[in-house]
């Protein structure tokens, strides 16, 4: 066994506006460097704390013991960070430690950090709950709001090309990216249902926002005498585009984290517990969005696709399909065994007839 060198650091959740909210939580965060080379193998640290001032014995609350392991550590990837949180112990400020779990039996050539101590103090834990090195706060809700704006210049560019009111579609658009805000909640809820005793989930999933949005769209088409079939093909690029700038927003917010690697392809990002180097799943979904994206604003800038809706059908359908082949690129294990081939099939149906009827 080889000790390598690391480093514990607090949570930092001093922001003016919430400080001495509650809820109150801990966060701290260990880390170190992985050995250059060989196989892979799991790592527990155990996270002790005491408050400062506790009274001896000290009142329930007042200390804290749990253990977190990481299943792979992955030799010749580079820095790790383990964040972990502690949540129902009481407000103030604390000592902890960081000390691996060894066995015995452990093979000599597996690499351990050394053991570590922080003086931290308790935040306001929805703020401690998302912080963690390689994450940026701000730019989820910062890149996602560009992303719709720029989606919504682009259908506006589209829309006047196609002499569609631009004023109805861009309020109806705006009411359709709300809804669909709604949808990705609901959609995360219901793929990622909440477990006995677990915090709610608070994520959003792209699937949900597409679905309410385009449903929105659609409807409001009806209601309001606009070409159903048009008006989605000048919303294909924006779509596209918004989905792009938006995925940055991800990588850089540390969600739909890619697995972990040692490949000098991956970047190094974090899931909010985890930071280490990943396949960026996100980028490589933002560049296949971009690239969807393009290819639907040339068709609509140099021609007049007929069938209407053929070129939303194709972009939304092509997208999809793309997305099931880099799942199996992210940490996230997936929750049923037929669902992907199965929408890879339809999607990948839905792709060929939007590009074929046309030319038929």
């Amino acid at each position: 066994m080889v000790t390598v060198t690391s480093t514990l650091q607090a949570t930092r959740a001093d922001c003016g506006p919430v400080e001495g909210l509650d809820p109150q939580a801990l966060g701290v965060t260990l880390t170190f460097d992985t050995p250059a080379d060989g196989e892979l193998y799991p790592l527990t640290v155990r996270f002790t704390g005491r408050r400062t001032g506790a009274a001896d014995p000290p009142a329930p609350g007042d200390t804290f013991d749990v253990v977190d392991t990481i299943a792979h550590v992955i030799p010749g990837s580079g820095t790790v960070s383990l964040t972990r949180r502690i949540e129902g112990i009481a407000v103030g400020d604390w000592t902890v430690h960081a000390v691996p779990v060894v066995d015995s039996d452990s093979p000599v050539d597996r690499a351990v950090p050394q053991p570590a101590r922080v003086d931290a103090s308790t935040g306001y834990a929805p703020i401690v709950r998302v912080r963690a090195p390689g994450v940026r706060i701000g730019a989820w809700p910062a890149l996602v709001g560009s992303g719709a704006a720029a989606a919504l210049a682009l259908q506006g560019l589209f829309a006047s090309r196609f002499s569609l009111p631009t004023g109805p579609v861009l309020g109806l658009s705006l009411v359709a990216c709300l809804l669909g805000l709604l949808g990705a909640r609901v959609y995360y809820r219901v793929e990622h249902p909440r477990r006995q005793g677990a915090p709610a989930q608070r994520g959003m999933c792209i699937q949900g926002f597409v679905l309410a949005a385009v449903g929105a769209v659609v409807v409001g088409a009806l209601l309001l005498g606009l070409p159903v079939g048009r008006l989605l093909d000048v919303t294909a690029p924006g779509l596209m585009g918004g989905m792009a700038i938006g995925r940055v927003g991800c990588f850089l917010g540390g969600c739909c984290a890619g697995r972990p690697t040692a490949s000098r392809w991956g970047r190094w990002s974090s899931d909010r517990r985890l930071g280490t180097r990943r396949i960026p799943t996100q980028l490589l979904e933002s560049a296949l969005a971009v690239l969807i994206g393009s290819v639907a604003s040339a068709a609509l800038t140099v021609a007049d696709p007929v069938p209407a809706g053929a070129v939303f059908v194709a972009a939304v359908a092509a997208y999809t399909f793309g997305r099931q082949l880099l799942f199996p690129l992210r940490s996230l294990p997936r929750h049923t065994r037929y669902g992907r081939p199965l929408v890879m099939l339809s999607t990948g149906v839905a792709f060929v007839v939007a590009v074929l009827i046309p030319l038929v």
